[in-house]
């Protein structure tokens, strides 16, 4: 998908951006086995996996700082070499993992090739972009709120949420555990699928889908134009499931949702970063500065609020999709914001990407991202969502949906 705009000179700003830019203090470049399912491939690894031998850099100068070389390679990554992938480069992270957009105040922002001048989304911001400029063929990144789902949507490239728990993250520098997940990323969906079986450590056949349902509330609340875009995908997808079936995810509202999110997400990012934070007293960012102070005050009135209404959203989540279902939705309620956005544009917009991307983490379900729609010329995904445990029964759904 990358168009004429894309000359050498901007390619070679990508290299500097996405694959070198933590490599000033931690770049690593290793060849995989010599045979595998992803032999001769390469790929790019989000900084906050670890490689042993080597500092993990987590967006931040001072969690560099402050952490000596790993002691030995995250299993993520391992499995990736074992399957004969080769390690091109660590890839820019949004700092400490915790923001949308791919705008470090640190270390820049890579540029989106398939939307110039608008952000990369994050936090797996240089992964994403990597993928969406041709310098690698897969990458690795992370999912908490969105760091996959997001990129992969305004980058126009394929992006997976597996199922929480479902490939491990040892070796992986932490957010909110609960909501923690590995991802990835591809420009097609046969190479998606052949990346997750090996993340995955899963040979088995895929399940054939049951009931698409179209989580009208969700579509709704990204917006007329957003689901005008989405129309011929979505009869893509009809096409090989039938007729969707209307459905409202959330009774409480989704925005109810994101708030819960959002509350759960700081108390864990704070139980794990806070003693680091009051030891080093990092100098944040903007945005990042401000939700660790929201971390650090949180209610714990509010916490445990949230904590019994996700559980419930999973119970009725899981109803939902039982059967194999699939529920589709919107991946972003729009296209990237254009870098360099003041705060007050895009703090509202982050909460309306929350109130869809809460969905999968709060259930803990698995998720793929397909670059199916175009608006105003930018890229914006379509979401499947499935039942836990049914990640491949999305991945071989996608590989025959996508042209």
């Amino acid at each position: 998908m990358v168009g004429p705009h894309c000359t050498s000179v901007r390619i070679g700003g990508i290299v500097r951006l996405v694959l070198r830019i933590d490599a000033k203090v931690c770049h690593v470049e290793l060849d995989g086995a010599g045979t595998g399912a992803l032999a001769g491939l390469a790929c790019g690894i989000k900084d906050l996996y670890d490689i042993v031998g080597h500092r993990t850099g987590f967006g931040s100068p001072e969690w560099f700082a402050t952490h000596g070389p790993a002691a030995r390679t995250a299993p993520a990554v391992q499995r990736l070499l074992d399957a004969g992938a080769r390690i091109a480069g660590k890839t820019h992270t949004d700092e400490m993992a915790w923001s949308l957009f791919g705008e470090n105040a640190h270390y820049g922002t890579p540029e989106n090739v398939n939307a110039p001048g608008r952000v990369p989304g994050g936090s797996s911001s240089g992964s994403a972009a990597a993928v969406a400029g041709g310098l690698v063929d897969f990458a690795l990144g992370s999912d908490t709120g969105g760091s996959v789902r997001f990129p992969a949507s305004v980058c126009g490239v394929f992006g997976m949420r597996p199922t929480h728990g479902r490939v491990p993250l040892e070796g992986a520098c932490a957010l909110a555990p609960s909501y923690d997940t590995a991802g990835w990323f591809t420009r097609d969906a046969v190479l998606l699928e052949r990346v997750g079986r090996v993340l995955l450590d899963d040979a088995a056949a895929a399940p054939a889908p049951g009931t698409l349902l179209q989580a009208t509330d969700a579509f709704d609340w990204a917006g007329d134009a957003v689901a005008g875009a989405l129309r011929p995908a979505l009869e893509r997808l009809q096409g090989l499931l039938g007729p969707a079936t209307p459905v409202r995810v959330s009774q409480e509202g989704l925005g109810v949702w994101g708030e819960a999110f959002r509350d759960l997400q700081s108390a864990e990012a704070w139980a794990a970063h806070g003693a680091w934070i009051e030891a080093v007293h990092p100098a944040f960012g903007p945005g990042v500065r401000e939700r660790f102070e929201y971390a650090r005050t949180v209610d714990p009135g509010r916490v445990r609020a949230a904590a019994e209404l996700r559980e419930e959203i999973g119970a009725r989540l899981g109803d939902l999709l039982a059967d194999n279902r699939v529920l589709v939705l919107p991946t972003a309620p729009g296209i990237a914001p254009l870098r360099g956005s003041p705060a007050a544009a895009m703090n509202p917009f982050r909460a309306q990407c929350m109130g869809l991307l809460c969905v999968a983490g709060h259930a803990r379900l698995p998720q793929v991202s397909v670059p199916l729609a175009r608006l105003g010329g930018c890229p914006l995904g379509l979401s499947l969502l499935a039942a836990p445990g049914n990640d491949l029964l999305l991945l071989d759904l996608v590989r025959r949906l996508a042209p």
